[in-house]
């Protein structure tokens, strides 16, 4: 049976059709699914880390929701992507199931096909730096990183991998990242265990227990300049990006994969310690570019070096409300008053005349928000 049939509609969208070529079992809990395009046309090139938006059906009715997959292949391998998906299922009673996950792994199968768009995502592997990176994964978010670690396998820049999980049983992908550390010197792979169990012992399979802690990585990691690229559930990260800032990694090179503000991964200290927003009776100099919260009574120039609208604000104090970051979901919407905006991302929906979104632009000039 065909996953779904794309109407006319969300062709013009953007979004196109995937077969799926193939289905493998990761571990207990994840499985990869192969995709190609049904028309030729229908591969997009991808840089290392970003994400394919799909457009999947609710059981038993006629809505749909979206869901972003990171995809785990190599950006060489051209014509063809590859998703690794954990299945969500419900934590307990009156939680219901992850609804894309269940989806894919309980009913898709070889043969289907799936809407998808994109890629999209601004978490991407830096391709212009020379300097080593560090890559730190936890459960299934090694997605994006080991297709990070396929393109780093191309160059002679030093990389470190590593990823935590529960045990052996739930690790993903395993031996495809052992084989590409193994490819080139100066490329190395450490797996921690949380609850490793006596078979992962006896096999080998991890090179630590336990969690990822400041210790385990000042043991791992000789002192250098380094990029790092996190992404994990959110109790991970937050251990992760606070351990890194404590060892005096700076913000601008820890890149993540993570729906929400850098302000959600620092503890109070990091926050306390960190430069405070402009006052809002800051002097704005004659003739600047500015972007006006008129809600709020702010005005401020325009920060060049700021990743979107949305990002500004929240700089500013603001809390603007967001979800994907993508410009998938139209959750950061916002009233444009007066200006013009620039999108680096183009919206999966096209807003309304008069709104913006904030998570995937930029001004042209100054602007208005309504916010």
């Amino acid at each position: 049976m065909n996953a779904y049939t794309a109407p006319v509609s969300s062709r013009r969208s953007g979004f196109r059709e995937l077969r799926v070529v193939a289905k493998v079992r990761e571990s207990a809990t994840i499985s990869s699914f192969h995709l190609e395009p049904v028309e030729a046309e229908g591969w997009r090139p991808f840089e290392p880390g970003q994400f394919l938006v799909f457009r999947m059906p609710v059981q038993g009715g006629n809505d749909f929701v979206l869901r972003n997959y990171s995809v785990s292949c190599s950006p060489r391998q051209q014509g063809s992507y590859r998703i690794t998906v954990k299945r969500e299922a419900a934590p307990g009673a009156g939680v219901p199931d992850g609804v894309g996950s269940c989806y894919l792994h309980d009913h898709v199968e070889v043969g289907d096909v799936l809407l998808a768009e994109g890629p999209r995502g601004d978490f991407k592997l830096d391709g212009e730096s020379k300097r080593p990176v560090v890559l730190l994964s936890g459960g299934v978010g090694l997605t994006p990183l080991v297709a990070m670690l396929h393109a780093l396998a191309t160059t002679e820049r030093k990389v470190f991998f590593i990823h935590a999980c529960d045990n052996g049983e739930v690790h993903a992908l395993r031996d495809e990242l052992e084989m590409i550390s193994a490819s080139r010197p100066g490329m190395t792979a450490h797996f921690c265990y949380r609850f490793p169990t006596g078979r992962d012992r006896d096999a080998g399979r991890h090179h630590s227990e336990g969690v990822v802690t400041r210790e385990l990585l000042q043991r791992l990691l000789p002192l250098d300049d380094y990029d790092f690229y996190l992404c994990g559930p959110p109790p991970f990260m937050r251990a992760v990006h606070s351990i890194l800032r404590e060892l005096g990694a700076p913000r601008h090179r820890i890149a993540y994969e993570f729906f929400g503000p850098a302000t959600l991964l620092e503890t109070p200290t990091e926050q306390a310690l960190a430069e405070p927003p402009p006052p809002a009776s800051a002097a704005v100099p004659v003739g600047a570019m500015t972007v006006e919260f008129r809600k709020s009574g702010r005005t401020a120039v325009w920060d060049s070096t700021a990743e979107s609208l949305l990002a500004f604000a929240e700089d500013r104090g603001l809390s603007p409300d967001f979800s994907c970051r993508a410009g998938t979901c139209g959750t950061c919407k916002s009233r444009l008053v007066s200006g013009e905006v620039a999108y680096f991302e183009e919206p999966l929906d096209e807003p309304p005349a008069g709104e913006v979104l904030l998570c995937c632009s930029k001004p042209r000039g100054s602007v208005v928000l309504d916010l």
